[in-house]
């Protein structure tokens, strides 16, 4: 049988047949291959991003990375857990970093602000532009999600995961797996809203550790809490004792400016 345009019928709406459609680039990266040429661009466009990234966050100092949903308000108690949080880290000595956006990255870049501590944002180009929040002292944009996540991941020594929606649960859950491959150290997890985490606590202890998807070990690594000074106490420790880091050299919004 020859196939011909008479034979397949009335092409899609909004579709011409001998035309390809030219999908945006992010699209294209789940599409299979394309053209050699445009394969290659997109490489450098990926390089690009990094380099971007690791320039603009080089010196930022040891982080602590916050993740957390981007709608909730300043008057959400969730909001307000978020911005005691990330003072009582910033007066530890860390830079907060988040995703730059609203809601609790706002919160945790602003309780930074508070107690006069750098925070930093990596902010990512969606289709409805996310502008980044007003206290953020350095800020950059990534154009690929895996990029941001991997300048979120490199500078911290622990995630804190408030409550959020699907990117909060992909970057909490990268960041798990990262630390039970061995990929990262076993840098501190901290759930923050115990009511908000309990069922998914228990789905982990209930179902997947009886399962053998997960070890006991995995779960034990996660502190689940209510309290800003019991997380803040847990980071702290293990930052110093664990890995080494001390107050030597106190980071300030001062100091990230360069105004020593």
């Amino acid at each position: 049988m020859t196939f011909t345009k008479e034979s397949a019928g009335a092409p899609p709406e909004g579709m011409e047949w001998g035309k390809r459609t030219a999908p945006n680039d992010d699209l294209r990266n789940l599409q299979g291959p394309t053209s050699r040429l445009s394969e290659l661009a997109r490489m450098f466009r990926i390089l690009w991003d990094v380099f971007r990234g690791l320039r603009s966050l080089h010196f930022v100092g040891p982080c602590v990375t916050i993740f957390g949903s981007a709608r909730f308000n300043e008057d959400h108690r969730y909001y307000q857990l978020a911005r005691q949080l990330a003072g009582e880290l910033g007066k530890a000595g860390f830079t907060i970093m988040t995703g730059g956006g609203p809601g609790i990255m706002e919160a945790a870049n602003r309780g930074a602000r508070d107690v006069n501590a750098p925070s930093v944002g990596c902010n990512i180009q969606l289709p409805k532009e996310q502008k980044p929040n007003p206290f953020v002292d350095r800020f950059v944009e990534f154009r690929y999600f895996f990029v941001r996540k991997m300048m979120l991941v490199k500078y911290s020594y622990a995630f804190v995961a408030m409550p959020g929606g699907f990117g909060t649960m992909d970057e909490i859950f990268e960041t798990a797996t990262l630390v039970q491959t061995g990929k990262i150290k076993n840098f501190p997890i901290v759930l923050m809203g115990k009511d908000y985490w309990a069922p998914l606590i228990a789905f982990m202890r209930d179902t997947m550790v009886p399962q053998g998807t997960i070890d006991q070990e995995d779960l034990d690594r996660i502190l689940v809490t209510d309290s800003c000074k019991e997380a803040a106490a847990q980071i702290v420790e293990r930052g110093t004792q664990q890995f080494g880091l001390s107050y030597a050299r106190r980071i300030t919004r001062r100091w990230f400016f360069g105004e020593r």
